[in-house]
């Protein structure tokens, strides 16, 4: 029994020194290849990763942002804004306005030390243009004054007309022949009128020159008349202390500006191409007012209340220049 149990021993020692030295094989082998990698990883925890995703290397996208001052597009050449000059250019022979104009810029700038708020038409400066003709009817146009006795009226160009700055105007308009006459501009010459351009009542053209003639070449300068007349006031139909339209008549020099008493201080009103300075929220309605002349001459008129369509006299007159 006990030689059995001898025999038997020896081979259970060798059986177990096998699998013990596979795994030192398999081991000592892998430790190679760990040596051998060039980037010294394991496989075991990137099973999932190829080398194509090791090396690969996003960069964001570049879009380009908007400049912060985009460059500006080329300006074309501007052109010398013609100014009017005193009339010394011989009037076209086709009728057409001759050479030397009033300045075509749109905003008002001072004529002179003078007249600090005249706009296209300033004193002191002779205007080029040719005259025609119309049937004025009874008198009444564009400046909304109404029907008037006085026939030696005028519509002044689209231009000069100047969102009926020129309303009121009185101008002495003469012909190449020497004739003159003084007209009060009423009404509006629409395009193509051009700068510079009257169209006069029939019996205004006539103290110039025959109606066959129907167009003519003519220079023309503004006035400050003398007058014994002072100036009114209207408000226009529909006018209440909720909303108004405003309206000087009568009056020596061109308006400039009409502003009305709105609480301690004034407020000007905006002019309308028919001639009103317009309250649209009625604020002033009813209350003191205040007319400036393109001299700058300022009149207060109190006690003008808001009766649509009366013309109310005021007693008071710009100063003649």
């Amino acid at each position: 029994m006990a030689s059995r149990s001898h025999r038997r021993s020896p081979r259970k020692w060798h059986t177990a020194l096998v699998p013990a030295a596979v795994v030192a094989a398999v081991a000592l082998a892998a430790a190679l290849l760990m040596a051998l990698r060039p980037d010294g990883g394991t496989t075991a925890g990137h099973a999932g990763t190829t080398p194509a995703d090791d090396t690969r290397s996003v960069s964001p996208r570049t879009t380009p942002s908007p400049h912060p001052n985009p460059p500006r597009k080329p300006k074309r050449p501007s052109k010398a804004t013609p100014t009017a000059t005193p009339a010394t250019a011989t009037p076209r022979p086709d009728g057409g306005p001759a050479k030397a104009r009033p300045s075509t810029t749109t905003t008002p700038r001072p004529a002179s030390a003078t007249a600090p708020l005249a706009g296209r038409i300033r004193p002191g400066v002779t205007y080029d243009g040719v005259a025609t003709f119309y049937d004025a009817g009874n008198g009444d146009g564009a400046c909304l004054y109404g029907p008037a006795d006085d026939v030696m009226t005028a519509a002044m160009n689209h231009t000069d007309y100047e969102t009926s700055k020129a309303c009121g105007a009185y101008i002495r308009v003469r012909a190449a022949t020497g004739a003159s006459v003084t007209v009060r501009i009423t009404n509006e010459c629409p395009l193509p009128c051009a700068p510079g351009q009257l169209d006069l009542s029939a019996e205004a053209f006539a103290k110039l020159a025959t109606p066959s003639a129907g167009r003519i070449p003519i220079t023309w300068t503004l006035l400050s008349p003398g007058t014994s007349d002072t100036m009114s006031v209207r408000y226009k139909t529909g006018s209440s202390i909720h909303w108004c339209g405003i309206q000087v008549v009568g009056h020596r020099n061109p308006v400039a500006r009409l502003e009305v008493r709105d609480g301690s201080g004034w407020r000007q009103l905006p002019r309308t191409e028919y001639n009103y300075f317009l309250s649209e929220q009625g604020r002033g309605c009813g209350g003191a007012i205040r007319v400036t002349d393109i001299y700058g001459e300022a009149l207060t008129v109190d006690g003008v209340g808001v009766r649509p369509d009366v013309l109310q006299p005021t007693g008071v007159q710009f100063a003649a220049h």
